[in-house]
């Protein structure tokens, strides 16, 4: 089994600069996460969520993941990194974790945050590369870390794998084009009551006083770099979404009406 090291920011930044050109050095590494008991019920109606795994028997499945067992992570902790060796990739069983890429001078571009019935690296495994992006978690999460030798085990063993394999990365294509649509198509309020709706129907929310309420996922200084914004447009997009039944307190946000901020979400143009 891989141990996984979670290392200081600026550690992190110097490793992802210096791997895409030389061999890495050998690093000690810690204990591994916490191990747990194998997969649940409940875990495997997640990892059928997945669209690698939405078709795939149950024959096929116990290959592809032969000795995987989930574990669960601190919050900040690097999951991979940037430049290593793609040996594995990963399925969110709980909790979100953030995809991104360090850039040279040290500041960080988000390219996704994962949570529950995602994967993420499986592509890049595939062939045999290195990670083209870093992982760290962003709250307690549980991930299904599984190696590339059991995947390829699996697709020498039925090459329905490989087409699992595929729809996985159309899934992921088409989630991206879409982000990327959406940072380019709506203004910042938009942007903000999408990913809000959005929120909302992945986590079933609470109702009080007639409005409904849910609690942001993760801190606003990432939702801000994930909507390809900074946190001063959040935050001014936060206070125009006012007069559209939207009130913040902290990390907690009540919404008068569902169906009327999903419309303004999806009105085109500039707010």
């Amino acid at each position: 089994m891989t141990n996984v090291v979670e290392r200081p920011r600026s550690e992190r930044t110097t490793l992802a600069r210096a791997v895409p050109t030389t061999e890495p050095e050998e690093i000690p590494v810690p204990p591994s996460p916490r191990p747990l008991a194998a997969l649940d019920a409940a875990d495997l109606e997640r990892l059928h969520e997945v669209p690698m795994f939405r078709q795939m028997d149950a024959e096929v499945t116990a290959v592809v993941l032969a000795g995987a067992v989930p574990k669960r992570w601190d919050r900040n902790c690097n999951v991979m990194l940037q430049g290593a060796t793609a040996d594995a990739f990963y399925v969110v069983l709980d909790g979100w974790v953030k995809l991104y890429r360090l850039l040279p001078d040290g500041s960080e571009a988000v390219v996704s945050v994962m949570t529950a019935g995602e994967s993420f690296a499986e592509a890049v495994m595939f062939i045999g590369g290195r990670y083209p992006v870093s992982a760290d978690t962003v709250t307690e999460a549980r991930l299904l870390r599984i190696e590339a030798s059991a995947l390829r085990a699996a697709i020498r063993a039925d090459g329905r794998v490989t087409i699992a394999l595929l729809a996985s990365i159309a899934h992921h294509t088409a989630t991206l084009s879409e982000q990327v649509r959406l940072i380019k198509a709506l203004a910042a309020p938009q942007r903000v009551a999408d990913f809000l709706v959005a929120t909302a129907r992945r986590t079933p929310p609470s109702h009080e006083k007639g409005r409904l309420t849910l609690k942001l996922p993760y801190d606003k200084a990432l939702i801000a770099r994930r909507l390809g914004m900074t946190p001063e447009s959040f935050s001014r997009a936060l206070a125009t979404l006012r007069d559209h039944g939207v009130v913040v307190s902290r990390d907690s946000v009540a919404i008068a009406s569902l169906s009327r901020l999903e419309s303004f979400a999806r009105e085109s143009g500039s707010v």
